[in-house]
């Protein structure tokens, strides 16, 4: 089983990371930006955005919305308590988020040419 969850864990890491490192190249070709500062810079960006998306996940409450009338403006908002096994999922899915966040932060740091690391 845990063989099986770093199997998927690798897949979601590695589309991760070249999948930005596309979207970042192409961008970065699009206004003139060079390789390393254009990936660099798309993995600091992606980084950034999954590590608060891991914060906010890791951070709901025990409560969640049921019923009808869960909208903006809405004045009838029912709640449910979580149960163990949602709540469990919401920590387990923020450090993977966290997790992915450090690791796209941590090679748009070796990426990046601007500054020498030894």
């Amino acid at each position: 089983m845990v063989l099986a969850a770093l199997r998927r864990f690798a897949v979601l890491l590695v589309s991760l990371v070249f999948g930005t490192a596309l979207c970042a190249l192409a961008l970065g070709l699009l206004f003139g930006s060079s390789v390393s500062r254009s990936v660099s810079l798309g993995w600091y960006l992606v980084g950034s955005a999954l590590l608060v998306g891991g914060f906010f996940v890791g951070n709901r409450g025990p409560t969640r919305p049921q019923g009808e009338g869960w909208f903006p403006f809405s004045m009838r908002r029912w709640t449910r308590w979580a149960s163990a096994e949602e709540q469990h999922e919401s920590i387990s899915l923020s450090a993977v988020l966290v997790t992915l966040g450090l690791v796209l932060i941590l090679l748009g740091v070796l990426a990046d040419t601007r500054y020498t690391l030894f």
